[in-house]
């Protein structure tokens, strides 16, 4: 269940940080505005909020692995959102990066 918690924690971070930082871009680089900004801004800051609620307490590890998850989610947006193609070197960047994920986060370790 833990294993479980964490994942869907590292997707709702993924969502609110690459999110509110494409909000951003659309506010600043598409003209979309001050509120789109504003968005931005606030899916930025629950970012950081979600991310505490990380079963583990190490604040280091955590983000270190966030980062893979930041990697792939970045990717996917970019589909979804944008109409990006990855390549397959795009595809093969993201599978190492969740597989340092896992190797991080969820290793059994000497308690």
């Amino acid at each position: 269940m833990t294993v479980l918690r964490s994942i869907v924690l590292f997707v709702a971070a993924a969502i609110a940080e690459i999110g509110g930082a494409w909000l951003v871009w659309q506010g600043v680089r598409e003209h979309r505005g001050w509120l789109w900004i504003g968005a931005g801004v606030i899916a930025l800051g629950a970012y950081g909020f979600v991310a505490t609620l990380q079963p583990d307490a190490n604040f280091g590890r955590i983000l270190a692995a966030y980062g893979g998850v930041f990697v792939a989610g970045s990717l996917v947006w970019g589909m979804v959102a944008d109409g990006f193609r990855p390549d397959r070197y795009d595809i093969v960047g993201a599978l190492i990066c969740l597989i340092g994920v896992a190797v991080i986060m969820y290793s059994p370790r000497a308690a």
